[in-house]
């Protein structure tokens, strides 16, 4: 079970690093210092929007709208620290008390 326990906490560990590298990503695409006409750039942005969109996409929709600043990432970091920090205090050590 803790086996379990530590791939989740390292899955969402590298969500939290996709997140982060998303909204570096879009931030130089707004100021213009990549260009998503390079093939790979578009690819890169394409794959990490689908990656991020299914967790962010039902966040939008009760954020409300802050005139273009997209704080749902901030959320979806609370959310991951939210989880990480339960595991780790509460599920984890009851795991290893009961030595399953």
């Amino acid at each position: 079970m803790r086996a379990v326990l530590d791939i989740i906490l390292i899955l969402l560990q590298l969500y939290w690093w996709v997140l982060l590298i998303m909204i570096i990503m879009s931030w130089l695409i707004s100021f213009n210092v990549i260009n998503t006409r390079n093939q790979f750039v578009a690819t890169v942005w394409q794959v990490l929007n689908q990656l991020t969109e299914p967790v962010l996409k039902p966040i939008r929709r009760f954020m409300p709208n802050f005139s273009g600043l997209d704080l749902s990432p901030l959320i979806a970091f609370l959310l991951i620290f939210f989880i990480q920090s339960i595991i780790g205090y509460y599920i984890y050590p009851a795991v290893a008390r009961a030595g399953i």
